[in-house]
């Protein structure tokens, strides 16, 4: 549902929660909202002394959100052509902003936390390759949402424009690779990205190539890519803690199939994995009801 707004003509191209033709759209006011919620969390914890080291859980917080915002936007195109929902692309670009905002975030409480002695950040960022790995992807996230206007479509051209917002592929890389080395002792959430990323970049191949038709096979398509996801999650994670702590690997893998030692990231990528084929093969059951929709509003 959209509303009117007054003056949107000219206000259309700045306020985040407006359609291309100025009207309030439901979609973007509710995804607009829900950006803001981590924000206004750091905030509140900060305003009330919520947080034991300020600065530093303020930093991890927001660069956990960054990671997650910028992998809601390169889930987009899979969600919106699976599952029907043409309308998510006018989220993708605002999600994808969000997610430098918070990177950018991240970094300043990182400087605060140095009490911005900008030669002392500096060197650190030269010296400790995981905050030079973080620091690239930040400079990639600059990148995109710098150029993410029309405006900027239109100067660099379509080709152009579309080959340098590929380089979002390389800025997820680059965060699970900071996520993981960053989190030290639980790398359960970066094992999870590992998976979903994995996930991403192979429904994009197989997109590409024509595999995940609409009907049975493409379903099935799905299907088989969550499973292989899920499986590369457990496999890398079973990989890394037989070699930190020496544990037989099949006795690691094992762990997936416990019940109380928490959710795994291999059922995790699965789980989405999965909902994603499930949500295809419904596709028609919403799709015709949209359809039906339209054809009583024209008659």
């Amino acid at each position: 549902m959209h509303f009117v707004a007054q003056g949107a003509t000219r206000l259309s191209p700045y306020l985040p929660w407006l359609d291309r033709a100025g009207r309030v759209s439901a979609l973007k006011s509710v995804v607009f909202a829900l950006l803001l919620l981590p924000a206004l969390y750091v905030a509140w914890q900060l305003a009330t002394q919520g947080y034991a080291r300020p600065y530093i859980l303020a930093n991890h917080d927001l660069g956990d959100w960054s990671i997650r915002l910028l992998f809601v936007s390169l889930a987009v195109t899979p969600l919106r052509q699976s599952l029907g929902w043409p309308k998510l692309i006018l989220v993708r670009r605002m999600v994808g902003v969000a997610a430098f905002c918070y990177a950018a975030a991240h970094v300043l409480f990182y400087a605060l936390d140095k009490s911005l002695q900008l030669q002392v950040i500096a060197r650190e960022i030269v010296l400790r390759y995981y905050l030079t790995i973080g620091f690239a992807g930040l400079l990639i996230l600059l990148a995109l949402a710098a150029t993410s206007t029309d405006g900027m479509v239109r100067r660099l051209g379509g080709k152009r424009w579309a080959a340098l917002h590929r380089l979002a592929y390389v800025a997820g890389a680059v965060a699970v690779v900071h996520f993981f080395i960053q989190s030290k002792a639980d790398v359960t959430e970066p094992f999870v990205m590992g998976g979903l990323f994995l996930w991403l970049m192979l429904w994009r191949l197989l997109a590409r190539y024509g595999v995940l038709q609409r009907g049975s096979s493409g379903v099935v398509a799905l299907v088989l890519l969550a499973v292989l996801s899920a499986a590369a999650s457990a496999g890398a994670e079973a990989l890394y803690y037989h070699v930190k702590t020496g544990v037989d690997l099949m006795r690691i893998l094992a762990t997936n199939w416990m019940i109380g030692i928490g959710l795994r990231p291999s059922w995790a990528v699965g789980g989405a994995g999965l909902a994603v084929a499930l949500g295809a093969a419904l596709r028609p059951l919403w799709t015709q009801h949209s359809g039906g929709r339209r054809q009583a509003a024209a008659a």
